[in-house]
């Protein structure tokens, strides 16, 4: 959520802002929306004035022996006309809320306007493998190597879902301890949080309304509170676990980890290359997450950057970083680094972590603040939240970089305590 005050102050810095994202606002409507709504404030605080004042009065006057039929009639008639406006004020606010709700979280002054096509690279980790023998994609390797039923999985629940079998199930659990291991001995809190949230989750984490078509719902969908859905990322849980609190600086910085399933529509066409676990409904990640103040929050970006990076260093996986242009940011970030691992089969770069400092825009919408010590005031905390990692995308990548000319694929060695092998042969 953006600051209103914000809006209402420079409306054309803000405007700016979001044409770095592709939003182009215009904020005559709501800056006259938030204009009457000021002005029936205003007049209904005057009219509620007048009535304590008279309403004050009225013992004396019968004490008085006075008539004050005329008085009541009058303050009646004052009651409903603040009753009405009070109704005038809420339709007011409601849309002035729909209005904000929509909008995007303002891009980092150091973040590039434009799409993927500006999208910067950082740095590339390692070399391109090379190959002196016929190329195995990960969907052949995984199927010749017994790791994952693709056809049986899809029997059970469709297109775009998979089942983990034996080794590939071992290779699975190996990952999903590595990441756990990492963030546990890096200091970060383990959580293991619901995979069924309420609505008000997907509003604090940006993700409701705007895309609220994009997760799987429990039940009938009402468009309120009571909605429930699974999660699609467990940082639609974290950023949560704070709502409508203030916490005491000394809290803070919160550094925080979960595992959960995810669950997504992923809405669209695939690509016809996107086979095997490129793009799925359901898979494992390991979030990252963690609560600071405002002028922590871009250390704690680099430091959930770097962090994501290690994992894939420890996997020994050619990947490259990049900094995400506005329009290529989620919508709810000011600044994003994606870490893309290659996939020697597609030839592409594909994205297995993004980096996000989410600013205050969450913290405005779930209401998450902290005390400052030094002024004793409560400010808004910032959010950050990063992949470490998921795991659809680092089988598939670590299947074709580390097959070998036999059919093999050489395990790395921060996974052979769990796999109990070096090598998966066919």
């Amino acid at each position: 959520m953006l600051d209103i005050n914000a809006i209402r102050s420079k409306p054309e810095a803000i405007q700016a802002k979001l044409a770095k994202k592709g939003c182009n606002v215009d904020f005559s409507d709501f800056l006259k929306l938030d204009a009457e709504r000021r002005q029936l404030l205003q007049e209904v605080e005057a009219l509620k004035a007048r009535r304590n004042k008279v309403s004050s009065e009225i013992p004396a006057l019968k004490k008085a022996g006075q008539d004050v039929s005329a008085v009541l009639d009058e303050m009646k008639a004052t009651s409903d006309k603040i009753k009405e406006m009070d109704d005038q004020v809420k339709v007011v606010d409601q849309r002035i809320f729909d209005f904000v709700s929509y909008l995007p979280n303002l891009p980092a002054d150091d973040v590039v306007a434009g799409g993927k096509e500006n999208n910067q690279l950082v740095h590339e980790w390692g070399s391109k493998p090379s190959f002196d023998f016929p190329l195995k994609d990960h969907v052949e390797l995984a199927k010749d190597l017994g790791l994952i039923d693709y056809e049986r999985g899809a029997k059970l629940s469709g297109n775009g879902f998979w089942m983990y079998r034996g080794n590939g199930a071992k290779l699975e659990w190996a990952l999903l301890n590595y990441f756990i291991e990492t963030h546990i001995n890096d200091g970060y809190e383990f959580i293991l949080p619901p995979h069924m949230l309420g609505a008000r989750c997907g509003f604090t984490a940006g993700q409701f309304p705007k895309f609220a078509d994009e997760v799987y719902y429990i039940g009938e969908r009402t468009g309120d509170d009571s909605d429930k859905f699974m999660l699609p990322t467990a940082e639609t849980a974290l950023i949560n676990m704070y709502r409508d609190e203030v916490l005491e600086e000394a809290q803070l910085p919160q550094k925080l980890f979960a595992y959960t399933p995810c669950f997504r529509k992923e809405a669209g066409s695939y690509r016809s290359d996107e086979r095997g676990m490129i793009r799925g409904h359901q898979f494992d990640k390991v979030e990252m997450f963690q609560y600071t103040t405002p002028e922590t929050s871009e250390d704690a970006l680099q430091e959930l950057v770097s962090k994501a990076e290690a994992l894939l260093q420890g996997l020994g996986l050619h990947y490259q970083l990049s900094k995400l242009a506005a329009e290529d940011c989620s919508a709810s970030m000011m600044k994003t680094y994606d870490i893309e691992v290659w996939i020697p089969s597609m030839g592409i770069y594909k994205e297995v972590s993004s980096c996000s400092n989410a600013g205050d825009y969450q913290a405005r919408r779930g209401n998450i603040r902290f005390k400052r010590k030094a002024t004793g005031k409560n400010e808004f905390i910032h959010s950050l939240n990063g992949s470490g990692l998921a795991t659809s995308r680092v089988i598939p990548a670590l299947l074709e970089q580390h097959q070998q000319a036999d059919g093999s694929v050489v395990i790395p060695e921060v996974l052979r305590k769990w796999m109990g092998c070096d090598v998966l042969r066919p």
